[in-house]
């Protein structure tokens, strides 16, 4: 997947360029619409097809003190719109600059390096440019203008519910995780490069991954059967979320994860995580033998766990 970094670039695509505009935090089945419906305007009118999203989220600039916890951080989020077959994104650097540009002088810019403009697919409540002034409505009237379609993507409901960003939040700060799958169209994920520790695990005969996750938001801490995701394998494991009260006492959670039947180093490589079940919440023990004869019911129920899930 081609990542641009600036509006000027998209003059270098086969036009006529199709844009899904929005932050896609969670790349959840809201947003999937809207990029479906780019997607779809590209491949009718063989063209380029660009999400286009913002770096960082506009609220940690605008309101940095009730921005909300990010549900998967930009190289997650990449991956998982390459996994969608995206060939190209856009990110947007966001600065109150361009918070303070007019709506108009925004929608005029794409116009300008697009060659040509063939369609701008948004949530249909989705705003942008200075004060919010701009809408669905606003840029229909562009479009007239300019001449490119528009499509402002209603809510998607799944089972009655709203899909949002912040309803899947909800769902992974509780450990709803069958609601936030059911929100998102996958299975919910954690995602970040392994990072050297202390090495306790693999002494106490429990190696460890030590993730060093880029979420924001997390599940609560406790121990969960998971499944791990690396060099493009799923692998079964046993993962502790939490602050290590027993070893360490962290002030911040970490992921620990222990893969079940695995050998070898995956320091420096990225791990994707998935919360298959809550085993039990995290407590502090007497000591390292505690610990360790712990760590062994917990592998023992996260193959039970995992062996159902599987069937």
């Amino acid at each position: 997947m081609q990542v641009l970094h600036s509006i000027e670039e998209l003059s270098g695509l086969p036009g006529p360029v199709a844009l899904a505009i929005g932050v896609f935090d969670g790349v959840h089945l809201g947003h999937q619409e809207v990029i479906r419906a780019a997607c779809e305007h590209a491949a009718q009118h063989q063209g380029s097809a660009v999400v286009v999203t913002f770096d960082p989220h506009p609220l940690r600039v605008l309101r940095p003190d009730s921005a909300p916890k990010m549900l998967c951080g930009p190289r997650h989020q990449r991956r998982i719109l390459a996994e969608t077959g995206l060939r190209h994104l856009l990110v947007c650097p966001f600065t109150r600059e361009t918070a303070a540009t007019p709506a108009r002088e925004f929608v005029a810019r794409l116009v300008h390096a697009a060659r040509p403009l063939g369609c701008i697919s948004v949530g249909y409540t989705w705003s942008f440019g200075r004060g919010r002034e701009g809408n669905v409505h606003l840029l229909t009237d562009l479009g007239q203008e300019h001449g490119f379609a528009v499509y402002g993507v209603p809510p998607v409901r799944v089972e009655g519910e709203v899909v949002s960003s912040t309803a899947i939040r909800e769902a992974v700060a509780c450990g709803d995780f069958t609601r936030a799958d059911r929100l998102l169209g996958r299975a919910y994920a954690v995602f970040g490069p392994v990072m050297e520790g202390r090495r306790l695990g693999r002494q106490i005969g429990f190696p460890t991954a030590n993730v060093d996750v880029e979420n924001e938001q997390l599940p609560p801490a406790g121990v969960y059967a998971v499944q791990a995701r690396l060099d493009g394998a799923w692998l079964p494991g046993v993962a502790n979320l939490g602050r290590r009260p027993t070893v360490a006492d962290n002030e911040d959670l970490s992921l620990e994860v222990h893969l079940l039947d695995w050998q070898g180093e995956c320091y420096a490589q990225d791990l994707e995580v998935r919360f298959a079940a809550h085993l039990r919440s995290e407590r502090k023990f007497s000591g390292v033998d505690e610990l360790q004869a712990q760590i062994a019911r917990d592998v023992a129920a996260a193959r039970v766990v995992l062996a159902q899930q599987a069937r």
